[in-house]
Parts: C-alpha cells; structure tokens; sequence
C-alpha cells in the first residue's frame, strides 16, 4: 500500500521528538478522544504533527485562534509535504461590520465588509481539496466554525468536464451561470467567464489559473490549464472540475423548496406582528423578504442569502449550519484528526463566537429585520464543535484547566533538539525602561540580531515605533488593526533585517517562528493582568527561545504572581535541558531558518521584475491594480525603493495599454 502522505523532512526525530510521537500515536490507537501536546518553544511541535499525520496516513484539520499563525503552519506544512494538499482556511474579511439594530436609538447597521480576492480563492481551495482528495491538510482559523452551504450541494453540484465528451456549448454555458460564474469578456477575474467563438476560457474560483475549453460542434476537443496573468499553457489535462463560484448554493428544485418554506414563514411572521399590533415590523418583513426572494429568483444570489441556509439546506429548526468540519465529516466521516494549535487562547476563542451572534440576531430578529430562521445562520456552539471532532490532540506551551481536565494523557515535549535552553531573564526596573530598552536594542543590531518589545496598547507599540525610528533604530508595529497579508510582510522584513525591532501586543506571543530574534523585551510586567499572567509570560519568553544568546528583560518595580510563576517554569524547563545536553553531549546551536516569500503574498503576484510583454492587453488593467496595492503597502512600511521599483513598472504597464488602444 502506497502512503497517501509523504512527509519529507532534511532530518530525524530528535529530543522528547521520538517519545512524543510514540505516545501519541498510541494514544490515537488506543482511542483516546483528548490528549495534549505540551511543547514548549522550538521543541518542533510542527514536525511532531506532521509525523503523527504521516504515521496515522489520517487528514488533519488544524485550528489556530491566529492568522499570522495558521499561515505559518501552512509554510512549514508545505515544506513538510510537500506531495499532498495543504490548505489555508482563515476568515476572507479584511474589514467586517455585521448587521445589526440598536432599538435604543432606532438604527439600522447594515451588513458592510471588504473580502479579501486571495484568502477566498484559498477558501475555496480547502473546501474543493477536502471534497476530493484523501491526503489533505487543512490550517484554519475559528471561521471554521461558521455556517457554509451544505457539503452535498457543494460537491454534487460541480460540473465536470472530459476530454472528448459531447456537451452543446449553451448548456454549459447555463450550467456555469447556475454556479454563479458571471460572464465578462473583458475582464476575466476569478469567477467569471468568456467566450470567444468555440473557445470558452473559465477563471476557476479556487485556483489562480484559467481553463480553456475548446469545442467542436458539440464535442469537447481541448482542455487545458492557462497561467490568468500570462495566458501561458500550463498543463493539458484528460479532465476538470467546476465548483460553485459561491458558498451557499442549491438544486434548482431544493431552491424552489427553499423559497416556498421562506415565504411561508414569512406569511407566518408578518401574523404574529400584526397580532401584537406592531404594523411597522410586520411590513418591514415583508418588504425585506419579498426583495431577497426576487433576487433569488431572478440571479439565484442576494447578499445576505447566509440568512436563510437553513431552509435552503433543509436543516431543522435550531439544527447548526455546515461548517468546515462538515466537510471533514462528510469525506472522512470520524477517520480525520484534529489539532489546536495554542489551545490555551483557542479553546476559548471558539467557545465565545456563539454568545455575541446570538444577541445580535435577537435584536434582527425581534424588530422585523429578519426572520426567526436567520438565527440558524450561526457559528457552533462549543458544545456542537466538540460533538463534531472526535480524536483531538491540544498543542500548547502552557495548556490550562480544560486540557488537563479532557486529555487522557498529556504528553511533554520540553528537551529541544539543538540544545538551546529557554532564556535568561533579568527583571529591571520600570524607570527608563525606554532608554534602556533602546540601548539593549542597538547592543543586539550590533550583532545583527533582532528584537521584540511587548506593550500593553496598541497606541503604545505605534508610539513606541515611531519613537525608535526617530532614534535611528528601523522600527514596526504589529497589531490586529493591520491586515492580514500585511502582518506577513512585516513579518518577513523583520526576519531579512528590513528592521530590525518588532514592537506589539498579544501577537507577538503564540507561536511566531522568528529564530533571529535575540532579545524580548517586556514593558510594564508588573502590571498583573490578561496580557501579564503567568500564560501569556511564558508564551512572550518563548519567542526569544529560537536563539543561542537568548535573553528576556522584564521591566517592573515589583514581582507579581504571574511573574514568580514564569520565572519557576522557566527555571525547570532550563534544567530539564541542561540535564539532557550534559547526558547526551549536545552543545547548543540556534535555530537556523531560511527567510521564504511568505506563500499567500507570493501566489503569481506580479512583481517590479515581471516581463511585461508576456502580458496579454485585456489584463493589464488587472495587473497595474495588483501593483498598486503592492506599491501601496511598500509605502506604508517605508519601502520608499521598493515602492518606486514598482511604480517604475505601473508606469511601463500605463504606456502599454496606451499603445494597445492606438
């Protein structure tokens, strides 16, 4: 039998590695529902997962309460394997304002989000990888938790096409409308189509590549995958598949279904107004109903058409929508295995989506916004999530009271392979930390050596960066007011040396993999509280723990709890390693690491070196659009060359459309 996963890795367990994977192997096999991974930093909690996936041959669902995180799984992943599908599946919203009504002021918020082009291609990647492949791997975000369209319309509503096959060219045509791809001519974006003559090209939802049908007659005579920026043939295949262009999507007769169940509860509704004497929520139903059903009807989408999944997908009243994990269930059934990564921080993320979705849809709900139904149209309560997964294993540095209650057996993974100790820390006092901080900070620049500076705010970490620069030390700020994509480039620049201090809040705790960083630095220790306690202490040491002159500073006039706690984990874990290099003979090294494009901002992302006359005319316009927004974010990181490289190329991008319309 030929292993579906085949992890590739340039070395061998190592450390607590080899006794870790045992157990939990073992565990698995033994049927254990629950265990931990407890692991502390560069231990190689990543490489343990993927042995234990590898030796398991099971699909993984991987949650991080992190984007920045899960992406950084999703590169060591690929690494790890590089054969199979590794997928990304986080939240495609780079801004969200839910709908919602304030009774107390009479206002009506209406739904406003900007969705991010590229995380939802890699949405839709996940769902269709998962849907038809055995060796997948999926890193998530909680959004996992939230409702798609259900799995069986999904898969069974794709269109697929062979090589040869009869098919008249307008019913494909209709087929791909159904789907909701929209025909555009002239600007072929993802989830749209052309047609030219014989030739149909399609720009697949999932994927950054187009599909070239040609047809002759009614007989499908080549098919072939086109890179969407170059038109440049990339493959021939014998087949292909065509998903939805959209989440929630159904048969035509279960549509027909659904809209005869909306409207008789919305009959049903409007009565129960009118009997309370409340006439203006009764014909604000009514109106808001009528209009969504129309556009149902007429395009088969409405925005908003998530409020009524569960009549589309036939589900019971107060029956949870389908989720990611759903599709999980639905390919593999119970056979797939699920990891938390930093399950301190997840656990509890996931178990407070639920509560604030609720209040919010009561108040829709109550005054004529929406139906009763659209409560249906919510995350999983935790209850449900842990119904859904079953073997689970908790990954944290420092799991907390649920691991230790459901685990079955936790499992310790402190000895590091390379040797490196966690680092030492010296407590200083809060008077001139600033300054002192500063000066710590060029010692290490010296040595060409990157920095951390935790604070409490985010004004402060902004303040405190702008303050560094102006000191002639090259400075960012990260927090969760950055977009997604953008965090990964900062991220990037601080490991190249672009800067060479990171200041921020929670985010620079779980998980981040900076093994150039020397120093951490955390201000305001004393200040007993969520971002002070004894977790979130060791998890900022921890990202100091990569390197061989690893040290943390703590600023406080005072050791609190927490900080008393820190410092004696700390203490043990040090002696559990010094004990095992002296046994072993292991001499210390630090963590060596190859600075990578991150994946998601280098996906056929044009660059200031592009050829341009590889460019078909009817893109540019698309391309020069991409560049802007790469030229936009240069700028703001204060990449003034890289920005005027880029803007070099818009303006040779701009004579080249010129000259194409002469």
């Amino acid at each position: 039998m030929t292993n579906k996963f085949k992890l590739v890795a340039p070395y061998q367990p190592a450390g607590d590695q080899p006794k870790a994977i045992r157990q939990l192997v073992k565990g698995l096999k033994s049927g254990y529902n629950k265990q931990t991974l407890l692991g502390v930093t560069g231990s190689g909690k990543t490489y343990t997962m993927a042995q234990v996936i590898a030796k398991t041959q099971r699909p993984a669902l991987i949650i991080s309460h992190n984007k920045t995180l899960a992406a950084q799984l999703t590169d060591e992943l690929k690494e790890f394997f590089p054969t199979n599908a590794v997928e990304y599946f986080v939240s495609y919203y780079d801004y969200y304002q839910p709908e919602a009504y304030l009774p107390r002021t009479d206002t009506y918020i209406a739904k406003d989000a900007a969705i991010n082009d590229e995380i939802d291609r890699l949405r839709h990647a996940a769902m269709e990888a998962v849907l038809t492949r055995p060796d997948v791997v999926v890193i998530a975000s909680v959004s996992c938790i939230y409702g798609l369209g259900a799995p069986s319309d999904f898969l069974d509503l794709r269109i697929e096409l062979k090589l040869h096959q009869k098919l008249p060219r307008a019913q494909l045509l209709r087929q791909l409308s159904r789907l909701q791809y929209e025909r555009n001519d002239f600007d072929l974006t993802r989830g749209t189509f052309r047609v030219r003559g014989d030739t149909i090209d399609i720009h697949l939802v999932g994927e950054d590549q187009i599909v070239r049908l040609e047809f002759l007659g009614t007989t499908l005579e080549s098919l072939a995958y086109l890179d969407s920026l170059t038109n440049n043939e990339l493959s021939k295949p014998t087949s292909v598949a065509i998903f939805p262009a959209t989440f929630f999507i159904a048969a035509p007769d279960n549509m027909k279904r659904a809209i005869s169940a909306i409207r008789q509860e919305t009959v049903e509704r409007i009565k129960y107004f009118k009997q309370r004497g409340k006439a203006i929520e009764a014909q604000r139903i009514e109106e808001r109903v009528n209009y969504d059903l129309e556009m149902i009807e007429q395009i088969g989408y409405v925005s908003g058409i998530e409020n009524y999944s569960r009549h589309i997908d036939g589900r019971a009243k107060g029956e949870p929508p389908a989720t990611l994990i759903d599709y999980f269930r639905h390919s593999y059934g119970s056979k797939f295995l699920t990891f938390i990564d930093e399950s301190h921080m997840t656990i509890s993320q996931l178990g407070a989506m639920s509560g604030g979705d609720t209040a919010r849809k009561d108040s829709l709900v109550r005054f004529g916004w929406r139906l009763p139904s659209a409560k249906d149209n919510r995350p999983l309560r935790f209850s449900e999530f842990e119904d859904r997964i079953k073997q689970t294993i908790l990954v944290s540095a420092t799991p907390g009271e649920y691991e230790h209650n459901v685990s079955q057996q936790i499992v310790e993974l402190l000895v590091r392979p390379t040797g490196l100790l966690d680092p030492a820390i010296e407590v200083r006092p809060l008077k001139h930390q600033i300054d002192d901080i500063i000066n710590e900070a060029q010692d290490r620049i010296k040595k060409k050596q990157r920095v951390l500076i935790t604070t409490l705010t985010k004004r402060m970490a902004e303040e405190l960066s702008v303050y560094l620069t102006e000191s002639g030390i090259k400075a960012a700020y990260l927090h969760s007011d950055i977009d997604t994509l953008e965090r990964l480039e900062i991220i990037k620049n601080l490991r190249q040396g672009t800067y060479d201090v990171l200041v921020g809040i929670n985010l620079l705790r779980e998980g981040l993999d900076l093994p150039e960083v020397s120093l951490v630095a955390i201000l305001d220790a004393d200040k007993e509280g969520y971002l002070r306690s004894r977790t979130a202490l060791i998890q900022v040491m921890g990202r100091a723990a990569r390197h061989l002159d690893s040290q943390v500073i703590m600023y406080a006039d005072r050791i609190t709890g927490s900080m008393q706690q820190a410092l004696d984990e700390t203490d043990r874990r040090r002696t559990i390693q010094a004990q095992y290099n002296k046994k072993h003979h292991v001499t210390p090294r630090s963590i060596k690491k190859a600075v990578r494009d991150t994946w998601q901002t280098n996906q056929t992302t044009p660059t200031a070196d592009l050829d341009f006359k590889d460019i078909p005319a009817d893109e540019v316009h698309r391309v020069i659009k991409e560049l802007s927004s790469k030229m936009e974010l240069a700028a703001k990181n204060l990449e003034f060359e890289k920005a005027a490289s880029i803007r070099d190329s818009i303006t040779s991008l701009r004579k080249k459309r010129r000259g194409s319309s002469i």
